[in-house]
């Protein structure tokens, strides 16, 4: 020790005083600049900051990319890691930029999502109800991508080498026929819900019968209804309902029969069990049920005019606003407003039937514009001479005014011969569980009697 500090001392004193002193700074210096350089986890934080780039930066080459940690030998490499999921509910008005800030993330990791390579259209079109979840991976980074649309469909997008790719998840649901049946003592509306049957299938049983039955006057108490249809159910939890598989409805000690059938296309009709199609040429009412206001009739007093004049339509009261249908395929050849009609809209289909459709609020087509069956062509109101809102609906043959009530309809084309044996084969067994259920509904109620 003593030799060394001699050493030093010799050293020390063969230096001029500035230079030690240079020497001196120098030093602290090299200790300042040691205690700048980045941890593992600043490291760490940076290199998720450099991911929040403009939406044209090109993308990160492997030498940017973090490094893999190294696994930790003294932990268990088998036990499963727990995933950190977070979600959100989409809301009215939100699109991925706005849902992705709300878990956090930022404007690059929207690009990169919004631009994955497959699956890319399911995430413009979000609509309120819907979830986003994301996943973080250990240098939290975005790694994973839940949209879910529904129960049984989601979309699932994952962080790859090049980018993000997108997969379509649809799980399928177990099928439980499902039975259900009333009779109309109040409204179809409520007695049907009495039983069972929700808002949304109610309608699509009257679309069923739509071009058969008016819905909106035909109903009368002691009316019944059979309907055969499926629910669906994930892992024992009911999850929606299917298809109306099979129906009867009577009407006026009429009852009208119809079963699904499937077509080559994949698309579904609705015929009579000898094969005529539910779907007519014209719809028996030109808007979802609601109440007549005034019926066809060559003396009626008028509600303006005070004078009895003939009302060559029907009257359907309904709220303001209310869809107008066109009752069948057609050429629009008027559309505009007089003071007696209002907003009007008039329909030739072929060359024998036209409808006109009187006092609308807003009207939805044009002159010479074809519309197809069921399209919207403008809303329920009061304009011209009406005295509340309601939808004057008239039907005419070879241009005299017709009855839609009661006017024969043109029937569609029934199956093809070379499609009956696969329509039999598909449609039998539906018509004979619907058939079980309505005789073993009556031997019950015989045995009650």
């Amino acid at each position: 020790m003593q030799a060394s500090r001699k050493s030093t001392s010799k050293v020390d004193s063969r230096l001029p005083k500035k230079h030690i002193a240079a020497a001196t700074a120098v030093a602290f210096c090299l200790v300042g600049v040691m205690s700048l350089l980045p941890s593992k986890n600043v490291q760490a934080k940076r290199n998720v900051i450099a991911l929040d780039l403009p939406a044209d930066a090109p993308a990160l080459s492997q030498a940017a990319s973090p490094a893999p940690s190294t696994p930790d030998k003294s932990n268990n490499d088998s036990a499963p890691k727990t995933l950190n999921w977070q979600e959100t509910t989409i809301a009215s008005g939100d699109n991925l930029t706005t849902a992705f800030k709300r878990l956090g993330l930022n404007a690059s990791d929207v690009y990169r999502v919004a631009n994955t390579s497959t699956e890319r259209k399911p995430l413009r079109r979000l609509r309120p109800g819907e979830h986003i979840a994301i996943c973080l991976n250990e240098e939290g980074l975005l790694a994973q991508v839940k949209y879910t649309r529904s129960t049984l469909e989601h979309y699932l997008y994952e962080r790859g080498e090049s980018g993000f790719t997108g997969k379509k998840i649809v799980l399928q649901p177990d099928l439980l026929p499902t039975y259900k049946t009333a009779i109309i003592n109040n409204s179809l509306s409520l007695d049907a819900n009495r039983v069972g049957l929700s808002q949304a299938k109610i309608m699509e049983l009257a679309n069923i019968f739509g071009w058969d039955i008016d819905f909106a006057l035909d109903i009368r108490n002691g009316d019944a209804f059979s309907v055969l249809y499926d629910e669906k159910f994930l892992n024992g939890e009911k999850v929606g309902t299917g298809d109306i598989l099979a129906a009867t409805f009577s009407n006026h000690g009429t009852t009208y029969s119809a079963v699904r059938y499937i077509e080559q296309d994949g698309s579904i009709n609705y015929y009579t069990p000898d094969g005529k199609p539910m779907r007519k040429a014209f719809l028996r009412a030109p808007l979802d049920f609601t109440r007549i206001s005034s019926n066809f009739s060559l003396r009626r007093k008028h509600p303006v005019h005070k004078r009895i004049k003939a009302h060559r339509g029907v009257d359907y009261a309904a709220p303001r606003g209310t869809p107008v249908y066109a009752a069948g395929d057609g050429k629009i050849i008027a559309s505009g407003y007089s003071k007696a009609n209002g907003n009007y809209v008039f329909i030739q289909h072929g060359g024998k039937y036209v409808t006109k459709y009187l006092h609308l609020t807003k009207r939805l087509t044009r002159k010479g514009k074809h519309v197809s069956q069921g399209k919207t062509i403008g809303t329920v109101g009061s304009t011209g001479y009406a005295t509340g809102p309601h939808l004057h609906y008239e039907f005419l043959v070879n241009g005299v005014h017709r009855n839609p009530r009661t006017v024969k309809l043109p029937d569609a084309k029934t199956i093809a011969k070379n499609q009956r044996g696969e329509f039999y084969a598909q449609t039998t067994p539906l018509l004979n569980q619907l058939s079980q259920h309505d005789g073993l509904l009556l031997a019950q109620a015989d045995l009650h009697d």
